[in-house]
């Protein structure tokens, strides 16, 4: 259930993903056997700057994401300005579809409006389980193909008109400030 001002959180929320934190011990476990893990192990496993990361489990698994929304002035790819999801991980939490979904719109109760890049992600084709679509799960969650990086990285794109209305996550008891 979604509220109808999308900045404040439902009263009651169908949501799988509670909040979580950059050091969180379950989420870097899943970190850990991420394709893009740069140092396995260590304690934490996000990027520097502004993240939102989300942790569900369920009774048929666990799953993990990552918001990442760096400043503009330092990035150094097309996508300035955007937010990025710079890791989900699903091992049978949930349709993956699903919980791409939701935690774009727990992301959208976090921070509020979409910034005008909308959100992306990048896929290494060649270290994801194949599949006739790079990527797919963000696809069918609504994502659209934008292109490539300079290394080779495929870009999906979930434009800012059609991120989901906010979703607070598990446990949320007031609008972040």
């Amino acid at each position: 259930m979604v509220s109808p001002d999308s900045r404040k959180p439902a009263a009651t929320s169908d949501a799988k993903w509670q909040m979580s934190d950059r050091f969180d011990p379950r989420s870097r476990a899943l970190a850990d056997r991420h394709y893009n893990r740069q140092k396995v192990g260590t304690p934490q496993f996000v990027p520097p700057g502004r993240c939102l990361v989300l942790y569900a489990k369920t009774e048929t698994g666990e799953a993990f994401w990552v918001t990442s929304w760096p400043f503009a002035e330092y990035v150094k790819h097309a996508w300035a300005g955007a937010w990025v999801c710079s890791a989900f991980r699903n091992e049978g939490a949930a349709l993956s579809s699903d919980l791409i979904r939701e935690a774009v719109a727990i992301t959208r109760w976090y921070y509020g409006e979409p910034p005008s890049m909308g959100i992306v992600t990048f896929v290494n084709p060649p270290r994801v389980k194949h599949k006739r679509d790079p990527g797919r799960c963000f696809l069918r969650a609504g994502f659209m193909f934008d292109g490539y990086t300079k290394g080779g990285l495929v870009t999906l794109l979930l434009p800012p008109h059609l991120v989901p209305l906010a979703l607070a996550p598990i446990g949320a008891l007031e609008i972040p400030a």
